[in-house]
């Protein structure tokens, strides 16, 4: 009689339990990829038939039967995917002497691997990974003579890589990568003839690469990226011919780079970047016919850029940053027609950008920056109708730019600050319908301020300072709604008065028109409620100062150098009171009895302040924190639907949600509606006077050094290593879903990781913190924000954590792997990926009047990310993972074996 299997293992237990002692030739047990629930049955030790059993993909828990040791006959134990399955791998297993495959992936498995795997003479196939697996690697595995694939990455294992795993001589694939392993990579691994794929990526390996690798001429793949691997690149790898990708970089590798690697016809890519690498790029490696990707960015690399580079068919990116290169760019360049990202910045090239650039249709990314190139930018450049970014800046171009810019219609930020462009500023820019940054800061363009600016929609930030512009602010800018990070206008000659329309900026953070010779009143400026920084010195302003906050929070030198810029009005019987002095013909009696007057009035106002607010605290649990009053700054980096004054009205008692080393956490509810987790910093211990030399050891506060700890810490709710260094020292916001308790995701991070608080038990062990935040506490957006601090403490601003978001999603399949995490922020932060460089903060006017020398922008680069990194990543298909470009090719980013 047929029996109907409901989804539960559980149900299944109760109604086979019974049979499962007489089921003597059952052979093939295969329920994966259900919705089982329950524990594995002891009772299955009874099938001594048993060949395969199949349960992976399931949510099965509990641990592993030691019983099923009993199944002499067993070939395939497979059971992965079943994230609550905990506890050690059994000893028993290793009496399964007919193993061959055995996978528990992707489950709560902990403890060591046991010595007696080592047994398994028969086993092909060791699939443990993404578990909570520590201890060493057992030397025993160089037993199993007929393994292929061991897979061991994304756990805890420490000690030393076994040389006995050189006794493999079947083995293909061999990662281990995502672990804490330490010491050499073993001599002996070169005896592992059939290896195709080596990943020891993310440990803390040390020693030299061993010059027995060379012997591997089946090798495809060799990966040590983020470990303490020094020594020289071997030239012994040359004799691997088959090798497709080395990824040597993140690590402490010095010397040449072996010109044998030219050897290498098959290779796709070759990443040696943050080395010490030294001496001049091979010519050679012009021979790589099948090289996609070179990223060779921050070493000591010398020389200039092989002609011979340029002549590869199917290179798509080629990074060289922050190296010592000099030379010329060949003209050869126009022959890489399959360039997509060029990026030479921070090097000593000279010499003009070649007008071949132009032939470089497919061209996204390019990155010129901090360089000596000369001369004009060619006209031909509007023939690269594909760029996106472009950075000029740090150079000494020259000559107006061409008109042919306006081509490039899908170009987002254009950058072409500190140069010697003159001439004016073509209104043909108006036509980049796309255009979201633009900085031409620091250059001698003259002329009008083009109207057509207006045309370009997109438009967040515009940075003209430090020019020799000249007539009035175009009223027609007032129409640029989307103009919400800067308007920076500074250091140039400016006049006129300011134009009504500039009041509908309503999204308008920092605005700089200092240094000018601007005259009329500011009233056009008292409607900008969103405006946080606000410079307007040095110019000739008349009038009063509109009477509201951001006025009245602003400094003197923010309105300082106006001869006839007065005060506000505090009530019609006291006189306007001068900025510029102009009062000084008053009797110095009168001047000191009026200061009196007011000192003395304020201190009693202060003292009144302070007894209302201790009254208030001692009456009322409701009160806020900080009075009615507090001497904060908001800056906000992306754009926020509430005030700071709604933050703070919820900064009370009953509002607590949760108490950190480092700070309480609030729930804020704004008066849109829409909830927030704000976490307020415990105060600094750090005196006044010690903050300078505190701020230049690195350490400020108690947050700060949880930030600086992440670093250093290994555990398995870690969503990726380092991933902290992109956040603020100074405090966050995250939107939360209305239904939500409200904790915060960055609490629960900082609380968890570092030790200070004890892991939640409600957290299923080794379940991500991103993961368990989602599923018990309803988050949703992950929408970082600066919190607003005292001006003093406003150092540095967090980059949001877009990547996150890609954590979060609701399909698992769709989630990025922590080895995809780890790659994409490394690439973020090694190259300030895309966009990132120019999400700014403008700076203050200088001081003294001045506006600086042509070395000092007019804005300061930050990492932010109100420009979306997220269009770099590539989205998961069915075959692939989670990328950015650098990974296109790497293919063990992607959960390999079998669970």
């Amino acid at each position: 009689m047929p029996i109907s299997l409901e989804p539960s293992l559980q149900t299944l237990v109760i109604a086979l339990s019974s049979l499962f002692g007489k089921l003597h030739n059952l052979q093939n047990l295969s329920l994966n990829s259900n919705q089982l629930t329950g524990r594995i049955p002891v009772e299955l030790s009874n099938c001594i038939g048993l060949k395969n059993i199949l349960l992976f993909d399931n949510q099965i828990s509990g641990p592993i039967p030691p019983e099923l040791g009993k199944l002499s006959q067993l070939e395939s134990l497979r059971a992965g995917g079943n994230k609550d399955i905990v506890g050690k791998i059994p000893e028993e297993l290793g009496e399964c002497r007919n193993l061959t495959v055995l996978g528990l992936a992707d489950t709560r498995i902990s403890g060591s691997l046991p010595a007696s795997l080592g047994r398994l003479s028969k086993l092909q196939t060791l699939s443990i990974y993404t578990t909570m697996l520590s201890g060493e690697i057992p030397p025993e595995l160089g037993n199993c003579s007929e393994l292929v694939d061991l897979f061991l990455y994304e756990n805890c294992l420490s000690g030393s890589i076994p040389s006995e795993l050189g006794r493999l001589k079947k083995l293909e694939q061999l990662f281990l990568w995502q672990n804490s392993l330490v010491g050499a990579i073993p001599e002996d691994i070169g005896n592992c003839t059939s290896l195709r794929k080596i990943d020891f990526s993310l440990n803390s390996l040390s020693g030299t690469i061993p010059l027995s690798l060379g012997g591997l001429w089946k090798l495809e793949e060799f990966m040590i990226s983020d470990n303490n691997v020094s020594g020289s690149i071997p030239s012994s790898l040359s004799n691997a011919k088959n090798l497709q990708q080395l990824q040597v970089d993140t690590n402490q590798l010095s010397g040449l780079i072996p010109p044998e690697l030219g050897k290498l016809s098959n290779l796709v890519v070759f990443f040696a970047w943050q080395n010490q690498l030294e001496g001049s790029i091979p010519s050679t490696l012009g021979n790589c016919s099948n090289l996609q990707a070179l990223d060779l960015s921050r070493n000591a690399l010398t020389g200039s850029i092989p002609a011979g580079i340029f002549q590869l068919q199917n290179l798509t990116k080629l990074l060289l940053i922050s190296n010592d290169i000099s030379g010329f760019i060949p003209n050869e360049i126009g022959s890489c027609r399959s360039l997509i990202r060029l990026r030479l910045g921070n090097n000593r090239i000279t010499g003009s950008i070649p007008k071949t650039i132009g032939n470089l249709k497919s061209l996204n990314f390019l990155d010129l920056s901090a360089n000596r190139l000369s001369g004009p930018v060619p006209d031909e450049i509007g023939s690269c109708t594909e760029l996106q970014m472009i950075d000029f800046s740090g150079n000494n171009l020259e000559g107006p730019l061409p008109n042919s810019l306006s081509s490039l219609s899908a170009v987002q930020v254009l950058d072409a600050s500190s140069n010697k462009f003159s001439g004016p500023i073509p209104a043909s820019l108006g036509r980049l319908v796309s255009l979201s940054k633009l900085i031409l800061s620091n250059n001698f363009f003259s002329g009008p301020i083009p109207a057509s600016l207006s045309l370009c929609s997109n438009l967040q930030l515009l940075d003209l300072s430090s020019n020799k512009l000249s007539g009035s602010i175009p009223a027609e800018l007032g129409n640029i709604e989307t103009l919400e990070i800067a308007l920076n206008l500074c250091c140039n000659s400016l006049s006129g008065t300011i134009p009504a329309q500039i009041s509908s900026l309503n999204k308008l953070s920092m605005l700089d028109l200092s240094h000018n010779q601007m005259e009329g009143d500011l009233q056009p400026l008292s409607e900008l409620d969103n405006l946080v920084s606000l410079n307007v010195s040095y110019n000739k302003f008349s009038g009063c100062l509109p009477d509201n906050k951001l006025f009245r929070q602003l400094t003197s030198k923010d309105f300082t150098a106006n001869q006839g810029l007065s005060c506000f009005v505090k009530d019609s019987g006291k006189a306007r009171v001068a900025l510029n002095g102009n009062d000084a013909r008053k009797s110095q009696r009168l001047k000191l009895a009026i200061g009196l007057l007011t000192a003395l009035t304020v201190i009693m106002i202060i003292m009144g302040i302070t007894a209302v607010i201790k009254a208030r605290r001692t009456i009322r649990d409701d009160d806020s924190e900080l009075g009615d009053s507090w001497p904060w700054q908001f800056i906000p980096f992306q754009k926020l639907n509430f005030s700071v004054e709604q933050v703070m009205r919820c900064l009370i008692d009953r509002n607590i949600v949760g108490k950190g080393c480092s700070g309480v956490v609030y729930r804020a509810e704004m008066d849109n509606g829409e909830v927030i987790a704000v976490k307020k910093l415990w105060p600094s211990t750090i005196d006044d006077g010690e903050t300078f030399k505190e701020e230049k050891s690195g350490v400020r506060d108690s947050f700060s050094a949880e930030v600086k700890a992440l670093g250093s810490i290994r555990h398995k709710n870690i969503l990726v290593k380092g991933d902290f260094e992109f956040v603020s020292e100074y405090g966050y916001m995250m939107k939360i879903t209305e239904k939500s308790d409200v904790y915060s995701y960055g609490v629960v991070l900082l609380e968890v990781l570092t030790g200070k608080q004890p892991i939640d038990p409600t957290i299923p062990d080794g379940l991500h913190v991103v993961d368990w935040v989602r599923q018990k506490k309803g988050l949703e957006v992950l929408d970082p924000s600066l919190l607003s601090r005292p001006e003093s403490e406003i150092e540095e601003m967090m980059q949001a954590l877009g990547i996150a978001l890609l954590c979060v999603n609701s399909s698992p399949d769709e989630r990025p792997t922590m080895r995809d995490i780890a790659a994409m922020l490394k690439e973020i932060k090694h190259e300030r990926e895309e966009y990132a460089k120019f999400d700014v903060l403008l700076k203050g006017s200088p001081a003294n009047g001045a506006c600086g020398n042509k070395s000092s922008g007019g804005v300061l680069p930050t990492s932010s990310s109100s420009v979306p990194v997220m269009q770099t990543l590539k989205t998961k298909t069915n075959n692939s993972s989670f990328s950015v470009s650098s990974l296109l090719h790497s293919s063990s980013s992607v959960k390999l074996g079998s669970k």
